[in-house]
């Protein structure tokens, strides 16, 4: 019976905001495609990006709360940080219509969420 206990995960509220801010990434990649080829594709597009750069924000606070009362390391602090210098720079890119910087700058966002959820 202690073994069925210490197998089951439990999951931070720093890996949850990373799963989501992953998964929004994504769904914003999927949203450009459909912002490409439908008439709709562009609210859904401005909408996840309001939703992303939540999500980046969100991030940010979970890994504030991870580190100062939790006492945790302030690597995912700074990670946090740039990511969201990172999304500030890709909605300012995109509102300024600029998709051969908006588009690879989505990629990279992406690897490095993926990346900072499996090093979670």
């Amino acid at each position: 019976m202690a073994t069925q206990a210490t197998a089951r995960r439990r999951f931070s509220f720093l890996q949850i905001a990373i799963a989501l801010q992953t998964l929004t990434i994504f769904l914003q990649a999927v949203s450009a495609g459909l912002l490409l080829t439908s008439s709709y594709g562009e609210a859904l597009h401005s909408a996840g990006a309001r939703v992303m750069y939540g999500a980046a924000m969100l991030y940010l606070l979970a890994a504030v709360l991870a580190w100062k009362p939790g006492g945790g390391p302030s690597r995912p602090v700074w990670h946090a940080s740039g990511f969201l210098v990172l999304a500030s720079a890709q909605v300012l890119l995109g509102i300024a219509h600029v998709p051969s910087v908006h588009l690879p700058l989505g990629v990279l966002m992406f690897g490095l969420s993926v990346l900072a959820l499996a090093r979670r």
